[in-house]
């Protein structure tokens, strides 16, 4: 019987599509809210990162494993193409929230040293800018 509902509990938290399976973000950003950030301003979103990754990550059973951490990368959506790992994301994107949202949007895939497990070790959240509140992240995938 448990197994059962850990299995119900586990397959409502994603959603397939095509032969793809994603976990869903909880609500998308208003696009007419969101400012465009050009790949030229990185080092602003490096500095936002050093407050959003710990607000992401530092929780849970055991925060102290992601205390550290690396950006492996780090830009805009539109700047994924061509890249075939980094444009999947952008797919992601786009199909969550739609285009807009997407296209005003940064992908930061990130290494956590102290993890040993491989597939915990690396970290994608997708991060935009809300005009007049600063840097949030609207969705975390690992």
């Amino acid at each position: 019987m448990i197994k059962y509902v850990v299995g119900i509990f586990l397959f409502g938290s994603i959603i397939v599509t095509s032969n793809t399976t994603y976990a869903q973000p909880k609500e998308c950003p208003d696009p007419h809210t969101l400012e465009v950030v050009s790949i030229e301003n990185i080092h602003e979103v490096e500095k936002a990162l050093r407050k959003l990754v710990p607000i992401a990550y530092e929780v849970g059973e055991f925060p102290e494993l992601y205390s550290e951490w690396e950006i492996i990368s780090l830009k805009p959506f539109p700047r994924t193409e061509g890249n075939k790992e980094d444009k999947d994301y952008y797919g992601m994107a786009k199909h969550f929230c739609g285009k807009e949202v997407a296209d005003r949007s940064w992908l930061v895939r990130l290494h956590f040293p102290k993890v040993k497990a491989a597939s915990a070790s690396q970290g994608e959240v997708f991060i935009a800018k809300k005009e007049g509140s600063g840097w949030f992240v609207w969705f975390k995938y690992h």
